[in-house]
């Protein structure tokens, strides 16, 4: 829990209060508004009037008194109507290095860990030489914690330990990223971009950069703050971010992306690889313990394979029998959850790995902004 104290209570109290006013006043009105750095125009928010300014306040209020410790016992992502009263209470750590902060506003998957390997393999391929700091969700310890091929995801986290493996990169897990930030630099000197992982919350951690990945999907559902809705700060967050990152939709204008990955290798042994294609036909078992287990079952659906679908919260602690269903039938999992079932796992157990693609004017508008800040660096 974030120990902000009463400053933060009466920003918060502020905040909603002036929020719920403007919100008020633009009853069914259009807000057009031009993203700084988002690709091709403009957002259009149609605000939902009193009501929802109201609901804003009630939400806001809760989370201020938890915040400061009020109300016990609940660990909410804590977001306001206007983030930069909340950001102006904070203090705020600058890393010694370039931070890409990759995240999202709403919960659940959105595709956000392939987007963040996509960033560290195109700064790889252009000489970059990025580390990625992480909160690492799920694992049983708030310790900070470097990762490497041995860790357990308990430990370390089940997204952590994906991104170290596919990306090849150091990355330093805390629940603190600032702290993860030094830490990381310490032991790896060479780092010269710091990729923070679903960091757009993480306030503390000054940023250089701002992603934020939205899913076709999922998108903003009703457009409410937790929990009256699935977003963890307002949608106008986007309107602040300098990149949107729209994963198979157009309703949020962006930069697009796509998730690729048409071949499966044995979870037993990678050597042993399979077109998708071939399962087509075939009854199998597919488990998934992600932000949106659905879309992985979809995507399976697609290839014209008999799909038993067996859904998992979101980084679930897989143990043996989750991936026992009484017949010997393949079982297909995403790569993610594979590194937690790595112990458990038999010659009938495939796993899909995806990759995200962006387009390549993303890739040219990010190595453009980096290229600036070295620049302005030697210059300085």
């Amino acid at each position: 829990m974030l120990e902000l104290g009463l400053k933060t209570l009466v920003a918060y109290l502020l905040g909603s209060l002036l929020g719920s006013l403007v919100l008020g006043r633009l009853k069914g009105v259009d807000i057009r508004e031009q993203g700084s750095g988002n690709a091709g125009g403009t957002n259009a928010l149609r605000t939902q009037g009193w009501t929802f300014a109201l609901g804003v306040i009630v939400i806001d209020v809760g989370k201020a008194l938890l915040a400061v410790g009020v109300l016990p016992g609940l660990d909410l992502p804590l977001v306001g109507i206007d983030a930069s009263l909340d950001r102006g209470w904070l203090a705020v750590a600058t890393a010694a290095a370039p931070v890409i902060s990759v995240g999202n506003v709403a919960v659940g998957g959105a595709g956000k860990t392939p987007a963040v390997l996509a960033v560290t393999v195109l700064l790889q391929r252009r000489g970059y030489k990025p580390g990625i700091v992480s909160r690492g969700y799920g694992r049983v310890v708030d310790t900070l914690a470097h990762v490497d091929a041995r860790s357990d995801p308990d430990l370390v986290g089940d997204e952590p330990l994906l991104l170290h493996l596919r990306g090849h990169v150091p990355v330093t897990v805390a629940r603190d990223r600032a702290m993860a930030a030094v830490e990381l630099k310490r032991r790896h000197p060479e780092v010269d971009v710091i990729i923070s992982d679903d960091g757009l919350q993480h306030y503390a951690l000054a940023r250089t950069v701002e992603i934020a990945v939205v899913d076709a999907r999922r998108g903003l559902g009703n457009g409410l703050l937790l929990p009256a809705g699935p977003l963890r700060e307002p949608r106008t967050r986007l309107w602040t971010v300098d990149a949107v990152v729209a994963h198979g939709t157009d309703a949020v204008k962006g930069y697009a992306m796509q998730l690729e990955g048409d071949e499966l290798h044995r979870a037993t042994d990678a050597r042993a690889r399979r077109p998708l294609a071939a399962f087509a036909g075939q009854r199998v078992h597919a488990v998934a313990g992600i932000g949106d287990p659905h879309r992985f079952f979809l995507r399976l659906a697609k290839a014209g394979i008999k799909v038993v679908p067996h859904p998992f919260p979101d980084h679930h602690p897989f143990r043996a029998a989750d991936l026992e269903f009484g017949d010997e039938a393949p079982v297909l999992m995403t790569e993610k959850d594979a590194v937690k079932c790595k112990r458990y796992a038999k010659p009938q157990h495939w796993i899909l790995p995806v990759r995200a693609v962006p387009e390549p004017a993303f890739d040219n508008w990010l190595l453009g902004r980096l290229g600036e800040l070295r620049n302005r660096s030697k210059a300085a």
